[in-house]
């Protein structure tokens, strides 16, 4: 069983950025990948960024490239979703997500645990 606690979500203005983490408790954190997704109201999930557990292979969706980032430490046990260019429609709750696997995954059935969420609001 894995164990995922969010953090660092918040309200920041258009433009500006955030941090989130996930601190991951249960199993071996460093043979898991892990990913980020969000759901805004009314939408459905959308992935955000994935990492693998071997070398750190990241990969993104469309809609975040360029302004997200994913970063893992293994030492803490915890994954990093670094957000520059904060735009409104980025406001979502923001969710951790892991599962064992050599790869990095896009489809959240691909996923075995979640976290509880955090929210983030971008103003415009």
């Amino acid at each position: 069983q894995v164990q995922l606690v969010e953090s660092g979500g918040g309200l920041v203005q258009a433009g500006g950025s955030l941090r989130l983490s996930c601190v991951a408790s249960g199993r071996t954190f460093s043979r898991y990948a892990m990913g980020w997704f969000r759901q805004a109201p009314g939408k459905e999930r959308e992935f955000v960024a994935a990492i693998g557990w071997s070398d750190g292979s990241a990969y993104y969706g469309d809609s975040v490239k360029g302004r997200f980032t994913i970063s893992r430490d293994h030492a803490k046990n915890t994954v990093y979703l670094q957000m520059n260019s904060l735009k409104p429609e980025d406001t979502a709750v923001y969710y951790c997500a892991a599962r064992s696997g050599s790869g990095y995954y896009a489809r959240g059935v691909e996923y075995n645990y979640w976290g509880q969420g955090t929210q983030v609001t971008v103003s415009s």
